[in-house]
């Protein structure tokens, strides 16, 4: 199994930045593919970024394209999630995953980092 742990959320103001990160212990990061997620209050969770193991590959929901930034390095088994030009609608519970490349879906989950974007 593969432990992840996320951190970097807080309370930023319309148009600001954040960086989320992820750190992962357990298996070796580099068998997994990454993504974050976010849950906002009463809403489904939905699909941020993910990241291919190697991190050659990225993919992102519409909504972050052109604003956010997802990453990754093996050697400090860490994937991360640059945000910028935040709004108030991404004010959510965000979530980073793993899932090995067999999988369909994410088998891992983090606890969650609140971010709060205030106008």
């Amino acid at each position: 199994q593969v432990q992840l742990v996320e951190s970097g959320g807080g309370l930023v103001q319309t148009g600001g930045s954040l960086r989320l990160s992820c750190a992962a212990s357990g298996r070796p990061f580099n068998n997994y593919g990454m993504g974050w997620f976010r849950q906002a209050p009463g809403q489904e969770r939905e699909y941020v970024a993910s990241i291919s193991w190697s991190g050659i590959n990225t993919y992102y929901a519409d909504f972050a394209e052109g604003r956010f930034t997802i990453s990754r390095d093996n050697a400090k088994n860490t994937a991360w999630l640059q945000m910028s030009s935040l709004k108030s609608e991404d004010t959510a519970v965000y979530y980073c995953a793993a899932r090995t490349p067999q999988s369909a879906e994410y088998e891992y989950w983090g606890q969650g980092t609140q971010v709060t974007v205030s106008s």
